[in-house]
């Protein structure tokens, strides 16, 4: 198996991770404001998943759920996988084109380490929706998508 420099750290093959993160997202994250899962089940490569959010309490999100999209390119989780809300949301780190989420503006993409998983990118995504410059910014009606 390939190392990281510290001989005694194993690295878990790309397919093997993937079905750790799928078994955790089955299972319910949490308080549940987070989830994710496969978008097809006969991708053995697994790359495309969907990850919902439901807005936190005292912004202008609470209440809304967001459905995202996830694709897990082949050298994922070395580098981080494609985000792009599929929901319409006004968000700094969100292209308001096209719902991609901007990877030099959400720290925890460009700040990607391996140990990173689709769960931690869904909670920090929902803190950044309670941040101060996001929690008040005017949306789109609800149920709008990119």
């Amino acid at each position: 198996m390939a190392s990281t420099g510290d001989p005694s750290a194993v690295v878990v093959p790309r397919n093997f991770r993937l079905l750790e993160e799928l078994e955790r997202g089955e299972k319910g994250i949490g308080d549940g404001s987070v989830s994710y899962g496969m978008d097809d089940a006969d991708d053995i490569y697994m790359r495309s998943w969907t990850g919902t959010i439901i807005g936190p309490h005292n912004t202008v999100h609470e209440g809304r759920i967001y459905q995202l999209k996830l694709f897990c390119d082949k050298d994922y989780p070395d580098r981080p996988p494609t985000v792009k809300f599929h929901s319409r949301i006004n968000m700094t780190c969100v292209n308001p084109e096209n719902g991609l989420v901007d990877q030099r503006k959400f720290n925890l993409l460009s700040n990607w380490r391996r140990e990173y998983t689709m769960e931690s990118i869904l909670t920090q995504l929902k803190k950044e929706m309670a941040a101060s410059y996001n929690r008040k910014l005017v949306q789109s009606p609800e149920g709008t998508f990119f």
